[in-house]
């Protein structure tokens, strides 16, 4: 998987498989989470998000099956 980093306040990089419809996240924190079953149209939106953190708790914290990975 290839991480993107962004300009976030809370999250230092993104990533997305396509194989396995898994995004990750690497928070500024440290920890690593993977977000299972991750729609690819939902990704394309939260990739362009003008705020990946806004747009993280508002469509992914909470909606989907998570585990730290990292």
């Amino acid at each position: 998987m290839e991480y993107r980093d962004v300009s976030s306040s809370n999250i230092r990089s993104i990533g997305y498989d396509f194989e396995t419809s898994t995004l990750e996240i690497i928070f500024l924190s440290g920890p690593r989470y993977a977000y299972y079953d991750f729609p690819e149209s939902l990704w394309f939106e939260f990739d362009g998000a003008e705020s990946h953190g806004k747009f993280f708790h508002a469509h992914i914290k909470g909606h989907f099956r998570e585990a730290q990975v990292g």
